[in-house]
């Protein structure tokens, strides 16, 4: 029999309780009538992301966008010019922002192969998720006294467990319940799961931005998306003092229902975003089809045409692979595409970059 504990303000802070969480904190009027709003935003993501004809258009751009909005949370900053040129040319080292970010899109793609493969998610995988984005073997906290700190004041506002024993057993209870189905709407479940990761705090250092990862991993496990295509943490970006507030009053109050709503909000705002990039990325794409058959007969196909999305920093390398062809034949395409306005071509360290930029236009206003 499951163990249903409630909040209680007598118990420390490194005592946290282990889920399920009381339903009655969560499962309100509110937070269910919210719920039925984020489910259909999503349930509409999830049908209109695959009118797009090349999935990796999206998939790209959704990965790098997340990556991107999830570090700047944890005020690390670059920008979309940086992470796509730092993809494309191999002369030149990011700088450490920009390799942060690309070190987060690394470990989105690992998470995604594993649930693929095993349809199921635990902390093992987790460590190596964050391994991957830090590029240490620290691993579990195993030293104790971890203080989260108010980033204005300094002082301490959060003590997470740091008993070995406890921890373990806290991070088995959230594997356990992570990859468990029960009836509680999914939505709610994933804001719960978010909350006590991040009260865990099983890592040194990027418990946020595994987190993160861990949301949109479990939209994939539970069937809530197909594919990695909503980017939440550009709503955290813009609502960063509300997630550490309501974040903070669970902890300290119990008040489980703003934090439910806020992430509830989270997935529907963000659902609808993406909704109406995948329609401005689709009648840009339609648009490209048709003035490229018009302007280079010859040379249009669907493939070439779509290249340009999926990659919007090409390569003569880019097109060789996906056409087939030589690097004489490639740089010929290229050329006319340049002359025809399709691209701009940009030197640097020796490397011809094929820019898209109403595509980055596009992906800017995001």
């Amino acid at each position: 029999m499951e163990t249903r504990l409630r909040f209680n303000p007598t118990v420390p802070f490194n005592s946290l309780p282990p889920l399920p969480v009381e339903r009655a904190a969560v499962e309100t009027l509110n937070t269910l009538r919210k719920s039925l709003q984020a489910t259909a935003a999503l349930a509409e993501l999830k049908g209109i992301s695959h009118t797009l004809r090349n999935p990796n258009i999206l998939l790209n751009a959704v990965i790098l966008r997340e990556a991107k909005a999830s570090s700047a949370i944890e005020n690390i900053v670059t920008t979309h010019d940086k992470l796509y040129r730092s993809l494309n040319l191999k002369g030149k080292d990011p700088d450490a922002a920009t390799w942060e970010v690309l070190r987060y899109r690394e470990a989105v793609k690992h998470g995604l192969s594993f649930i693929e493969d095993k349809g199921f998610l635990h902390m093992r995988i987790v460590a190596d998720i964050q391994k991957v984005m830090e590029m240490n073997d620290a691993g579990i906290r195993k030293l104790p006294g971890t203080r989260l700190l108010n980033a204005a004041t300094g002082e301490p506002v959060y003590t997470p467990p740091d008993d070995t024993e406890v921890m373990n057993a806290l991070l088995q209870n959230y594997d356990e319940h992570y990859n468990s189905k029960d009836s509680l709407c999914p939505l709610i479940r994933m804001a719960v799961l978010h909350h006590q990761f991040e009260s865990i705090h099983p890592f040194y250092d990027g418990n946020g931005r595994t987190g993160r990862i861990l949301n949109l991993l479990f939209l994939l496990l539970h069937g809530l998306l197909d594919a990695p295509v909503l980017y939440m943490s550009g709503y955290i970006v813009r609502n960063k003092n509300d997630y550490y507030h309501h974040l903070q009053a669970v902890r300290t109050q119990g008040n489980w229902e703003p934090w439910i709503i806020y992430m509830l909000d989270a997935v529907e705002q963000s659902s609808r975003e993406t909704i109406q990039k995948i329609q401005d990325i689709n009648q840009l794409l339609h648009r490209t089809h048709d003035e490229m058959k018009q302007a280079t007969p010859k040379l249009y196909s669907r493939e070439l045409a779509d290249l340009l999305f999926e990659q919007p920093y090409c390569r003569i390398e880019h097109v060789m692979q996906r056409m087939d062809v030589s690097r004489i034949t490639a740089s010929k395409y290229l050329r006319e595409l340049v002359k025809a306005g399709f691209v701009q071509r940009e030197v640097q360290w020796k490397e011809s970059l094929f820019i898209n930029h109403r595509m980055m236009s596009l992906l800017g206003d995001w």
